[in-house]
């Protein structure tokens, strides 16, 4: 994973890289075109307030990150957590990554590290009630796969920062110490992110919409271990890319939810995994 915050700021005094906007170039037209309006900081991690493509405007809003950033700890491999009680908040952004309020959790809708990382918390409030308070709206989840060679930028609330690249490709397998993922997203080199980015939407340049949530990297060149995935093939081999960071598509997520942004795993289509 994308290291935790403590370890992040460790890491960025040890190596003196600074946190000044935007690891992308800023001659990149498409990267600016994407803002940080919807995305929030949490106390470790980045995230957004996500709308599914039927949301409507009086539903509580979602706000997704990664399964990782929980409040309470790392989910073990083949743990799913679903609607348990959350007071946890968030820090919601502007366009221009000014922090305008905080936003409430009342449940966590659904977590998990396996096959997937990614965590949905429901909020105390509806999407008509941010927008009107904040002047802000949710990113929109895509309910199709990316396709190899789309502009992407992701972007951190926790850091105020983003990072354009492409999706160079997919992992059929991403094997971290005990967590295993499925179909993962390939960055090109350019997204070099770093801890506090774990959580962040992935936003397809050209649509706007989230295709990925940002969750890890491979730092050391490690084979497998913490900090250190590994993409396995369809026939077994094992594949390490040093410096090469993953995302975890997320267009399988609006199958899972019904009316009122309620958690449905029965629903026709949701493969997420189950308790």
């Amino acid at each position: 994973m994308n290291k935790p915050l403590l370890a992040a700021l460790a890491t960025l005094a040890v190596t003196g890289v600074g946190v000044a906007p935007a690891a992308a170039s800023p001659a990149a037209p498409a990267a600016r075109a994407v803002s940080f309006a919807g995305t929030v900081a949490l106390s470790n991690c980045s995230g957004s307030v996500v709308r599914l493509p039927a949301s409507e405007d009086d539903d509580p809003a979602l706000v997704m990150s990664n399964g990782h950033c929980l409040e309470t700890g790392f989910p073990a491999a083949g743990e799913v957590v679903v609607d348990q009680p959350s007071s946890r908040t968030f820090g919601l952004l502007n366009a221009s990554g000014t922090r305008v309020g905080t936003l409430r959790a009342g449940r966590i809708a659904y977590a998990t590290m396996t096959d997937t990382d990614v965590s949905l918390y429901r909020l105390t409030s509806t999407y008509a009630q941010i927008r009107s308070t904040y002047g802000i709206s949710p990113l929109t989840l895509n309910d199709t796969r990316p396709a190899a060679g789309t502009a992407i930028t992701v972007v951190s609330g926790y850091w105020k920062r983003t990072y354009a690249c492409n999706v160079d490709g997919f992992a059929y397998r991403l094997k971290e110490g005990e967590w295993t993922w499925k179909d993962s997203v390939r960055y090109t080199s350019a997204c070099q992110t770093i801890g506090g980015t774990s959580g962040s939407p992935v936003v397809d340049n050209a649509t706007g919409k989230v295709v990925a949530v940002n969750n890890t990297g491979n730092e050391d060149g490690g084979r497998c271990t913490d900090n250190n995935p590994c993409e396995v093939a369809e026939d077994g081999t094992v594949t390490v890319r040093k410096g090469i960071n993953y995302a975890q598509e997320t267009y399988r997520i609006p199958a899972c939810f019904g009316p009122d942004s309620k958690l449905d795993l029965s629903r026709s289509g949701c493969v997420l995994p189950k308790p």
